[in-house]
């Protein structure tokens, strides 16, 4: 921490108040974007029970896993996000919490496939006021050189909600049903939103800008979200960090939602014991590769700040062959542990999910240096939208289409190689990151440190 934060931290009224309280804005945030990444990814774990009640192809699970959460997300994000720039973060994130958790537990009253279509649409519509505001207010809470590593704490909350949603909400769907995992699952939720709402503090905006891009921002924060858009698509390194994103989030979210369903069909795992290993193995492995990320990155940036995209550069590098051998890795071999068999595709897999996870902290400390403070929300928003569009919508559609499409001559192994054809985004991606290590450091100079 800097000297001056030791003891006293600045609100958006103006009131002095503990740091402590900065730190524990930034938990309940994470608890927040854990609560959002738990009743979206849910339904990686529930795929094969809904499936199968509603008598539906692995292509119209990824339309509903997948594009119709993701377009109704779109609509959404950028208006919010701008809502959000003018407004308090604080308490837009809060409500809009307490919205999707409730929309999560009308998932679970569905009685048919487009009813349940139609919910999902209302939890995304909740979580596109979430992720953006929060990043927003985490960027005006802590100075850029230990951002990357509040960013990387931060994003401990999807791989927190990939290990309870997938770890537990197995065991509930498994014991009690998958409509009774939905139910339960809206109640953490909306716990945080009440945390949150009454508990976190709403920091001064633009703490942290020097006196000329304070009146900067001062000049532009009446703008249109046009000119917001037009000044982030003039930005070379915020458009090849943008798409390096989109990559990856079209890797992530199709290999997210469907990796439960590759344990059970290829290595013949039950669900709730596939549930457990992607949620409690990957979930650890991805909760330590994303806090020593931003430890690195923060480290190694204050050096050279094209290490900012230089660490998710590694990460890729590392990931990719680990990616390969956990999908690829061939089933019948295992270890047992008591009861449990763990196939030997989790050896790799465990080094997968550590690596995988090197590129968001980074890259979300990166757009918080090069946009400013007024624009923020907004920018963070775009950039959201692209990765829920591209990534949750199209992601999740992709790996269930190309499964389909191969069935008929790999039959249950069409879906492990669907996952393994979906490795080529990461190396797309590392060649964007790299492309933007340049232009990054030099938007990023007058930001100091």
């Amino acid at each position: 921490m800097n000297a001056a934060r030791t003891e006293i931290d600045t609100t958006a009224e103006g009131v002095v108040s503990p740091v402590w309280r900065s730190h524990y804005t930034l938990l309940m945030l994470t608890f927040v974007y854990a609560m959002s990444l738990i009743d979206r990814q849910i339904m990686g774990v529930l795929i094969e029970p809904v499936k199968a009640e509603f008598q539906v192809s692995d292509t119209a699970m990824g339309l509903l896993s997948g594009l119709a959460f993701a377009l109704a997300y779109s609509t959404m994000a950028v208006p919010l996000g701008r809502i959000a720039d003018r407004g308090n973060r604080r308490n837009m994130v809060a409500w809009c919490c307490a919205a999707w958790s409730l929309m999560t537990g009308v998932c679970g009253l569905a009685g048919s496939y487009w009813q349940l279509a139609a919910a999902r649409v209302g939890v995304a519509v909740g979580e596109a006021g979430g992720s953006a505001p929060a990043m927003s207010m985490i960027a005006d809470h802590y100075p850029p050189k230990q951002r990357s590593r509040a960013m990387s704490v931060f994003m401990l909350g999807p791989h927190f909600g990939t290990l309870v949603g997938l770890g537990l909400g197995a065991w509930i769907a498994h014991q009690y049903g998958w409509r009774a995992a939905f139910l339960w699952m809206a109640l953490p939720g909306l716990l945080a939103a009440l945390l949150l709402r009454w508990g976190g503090v709403e920091p001064l905006r633009g703490r942290y800008d020097t006196a000329a891009e304070a009146k900067t921002a001062s000049d532009l924060a009446g703008e249109s979200i046009a000119a917001v858009l037009r000044s982030a698509i003039a930005s070379p390194s915020f458009v090849r960090i943008t798409i390096a994103g989109l990559l990856m989030g079209f890797a992530g979210y199709g290999i997210g939602i469907w990796s439960t369903a590759f344990l059970v069909r290829s290595h013949g795992l039950t669900l709730q014991d596939a549930g457990m290993m992607v949620g409690l193995v990957n979930g650890v492995a991805s909760i330590c590769g994303a806090l020593f990320s931003g430890w690195l990155c923060d480290r190694l940036a204050q050096r050279d700040a094209r290490w900012q995209l230089g660490v998710p550069v590694l990460g890729l590098v590392l990931a990719l062959p680990a990616g390969l051998a956990y999908f690829a890795y061939p089933a019948g071999a295992s270890w047992q542990i008591g009861a449990l068999s763990v196939p030997h595709a989790m050896g790799p897999g465990v080094l997968f999910s550590f690596f995988a996870v090197w590129w968001p902290a980074p890259s979300y400390a990166a757009l918080t240096v090069i946009v400013s403070s007024h624009r923020r929300t907004t920018v963070l928003a775009m950039y959201n939208l692209g990765l829920i569009l591209v990534g949750g919508g199209l992601g999740p559609l992709t790996v269930g289409m190309l499964s389909d499409a191969l069935t008929p001559s790999l039959g249950v192994e069409a879906l492990r190689w669907s996952l393994v054809w979906m490795m080529s985004a990461l190396v797309l991606a590392a060649v964007a990151y790299a492309s933007a290590m340049g232009c990054y450091a030099k938007a990023a100079a007058p930001a100091g440190s």
